[in-house]
């Protein structure tokens, strides 16, 4: 197993289990992966020194690592300490982890497909820190009793806003990616060309937004930068800040309660307003073909990030390839096909457990039952996350004499006697459902049909059966058989 590291005043290496030893540098930056867990861990080697900066203090100090001589953070934000110190005048940080500091917090892209200063939450999606740390910087400031108009402008929609200007039409939002090894994550590769706007940096910035929002309404000495990121993403046994729903798992909910289309356009085109006074970005004079511009890119972002669920990807639970060739089908589709997997038989609770889940139900498919792959088009945790099998554009092995007519969507667990988790019932019910007739995958009178409906089974279950009886589109099985 990796032991995560950090180093300490004296050149000494302090490890997670409280041990030490004498080390190099190179070490250091060799063992530390790029999770949000070993950022909160230098978080909190920071908090230590001397008397213990503010968090403030740290923040502004990583800011000026991620955007020095950043003219549009400057002018909401002020200059940031170029040489960071803490309050006691120590050192911000050992010089040893600077470049690990480097990495983890300045964004940019090697070549067109590496993306840096992003880290893996445990929660399985990943996060660009500086988008993040801004947010945070803002929330802090107006807590400390400060004007700050630049929240979401810092956070979001200046990337959003210079995305929707230069990247290529197909490509103006994300792409998302994925690591070289979602244990020990070192290297985060894109899963296409890269807009301005990666799903990362998107990520980032609304933790940044909500997290901003909640440290404004709070007092600097009641708080601890280190122990608001572990509670937000889910690392803290106490739970997150104001009750379970401000959680990084939740972000896109919590983000969509807060703006809407026409208010994040607004504050877009203020964003863009903004760089070209400041120099920063070319004013066409042409304000209507701007704003039209930004309009379709927000009408984008909306569908992509606040209408579809996160669904994470093959790459992100560790997906064995395909066996032979897939069938593309022929869309859209008519039919949603609930099941539920019985074996695994719990709910996944966690990133880690329902990778897991992910990797066995495809070794039972491909080696047991002798098929090309997992057989569901989806799975859904109950970890408030959508795992994808075979997606939306391949064929099936889910429903026998169905596949080709419906996509089959299976909840982790076995629910015979018990319901899955509500809000796994809502991301399949809602979002991902609109998500798919919005993109032309399903049709906008798609039925919901059980297993058992189709089959000999007692398959998805009997309490998840009554359940899906109760939603809308859902037909019987004399219905069923007359639409089959």
């Amino acid at each position: 197993p990796h032991q995560i590291v950090l180093w300490g005043m004296t050149g000494v290496v302090f490890f997670v289990d409280g041990t030490a030893s004498r080390g190099c540098s190179s070490d250091v930056l060799a063992d530390l992966p790029l999770s949000m867990e070993s950022f909160i861990k230098v978080v909190q080697r920071i908090e230590g020194r001397g008397l213990g900066p503010s968090p403030l203090t740290v923040v502004r100090s990583l800011r000026g690592v991620a955007y020095e001589g950043d003219a549009f953070v400057e002018h909401f934000l002020g200059d940031p300490d170029p040489f960071p110190s803490g309050e006691n005048e120590a050192p911000m940080w050992d010089p040893t982890l600077s470049e690990f500091i480097h990495l983890m917090v300045r964004h940019r892209i090697v070549g067109q497909a590496r993306e840096e200063g992003v880290v893996l939450g445990s929660d399985g999606t990943t996060v660009a820190l500086g988008s993040l740390l801004l947010g945070i910087e803002a929330g802090l400031v107006a807590g400390a009793g400060e004007s700050v108009s630049g929240l979401y402008s810092l956070t979001i929609a200046r990337n959003l806003g210079l995305s929707f200007l230069h990247s290529q039409d197909s490509q103006i939002l994300g792409p998302d990616g994925c690591w070289d090894n979602v244990t020990f994550p070192r290297v985060f590769t894109l899963s296409g060309p890269p807009s301005l706007a990666t799903d990362a940096l998107v990520n980032g910035g609304m933790d940044g937004v909500l997290l901003g929002k909640y440290l404004s309404t709070h007092p600097l000495h009641a708080l601890q930068l280190s122990t608001v990121l572990r509670d937000y993403y889910g690392l803290h046994p106490g739970g997150p800040p104001e009750g379970p729903h401000l959680i990084s798992f939740q972000r896109r909910d919590n983000f969509r309660r807060l703006v809407n289309g026409s208010v994040l356009q607004e504050l877009v085109l203020g964003s863009l307003a903004t760089l070209q006074r400041l120099g920063e970005a070319e004013d066409t004079g042409q304000a209507a073909a701007l704003e039209d511009v930004v309009k379709g890119g927000v009408q984008k972002f909306v569908h992509r990030y606040l209408e579809c669920p996160v669904i994470i990807p093959r790459c992100q639970w560790g997906a064995r390839p395909y066996r032979g060739s897939p069938t593309q089908l022929s869309l859209p589709l008519a039919f949603m096909y609930i099941h539920h997997t019985h074996t695994p038989r719990q709910p996944c609770l966690s990133f880690r457990q329902c990778t897991a889940d992910m990797r066995a139900m495809q070794r039972f498919h491909q080696d047991v039952r002798r098929w090309d792959d997992i057989g569901y088009s989806f799975v859904a945790g109950s970890d408030g996350y959508i795992y994808e099998g075979r997606g939306w554009q391949w064929r099936g092995a889910h429903t026998r004499g169905h596949n080709t007519r419906g996509y089959g969507i299976a909840f982790v667990g076995d629910y015979t006697a018990t319901l899955p988790a509500r809000r796994s019932l809502e991301l399949v019910r809602e979002s991902l459902a609109s998500c798919g007739v919005m993109a032309g995958w399903l049709t906008g009178n798609f039925t919901w049909h059980g297993h058992r409906q189709l089959v000999n089974t007692s398959c998805p279950g009997g309490a998840l059966y009554l359940e899906i009886e109760s939603w809308k589109q859902f037909r019987s099985r004399d219905q069923a058989a007359r639409h089959h």
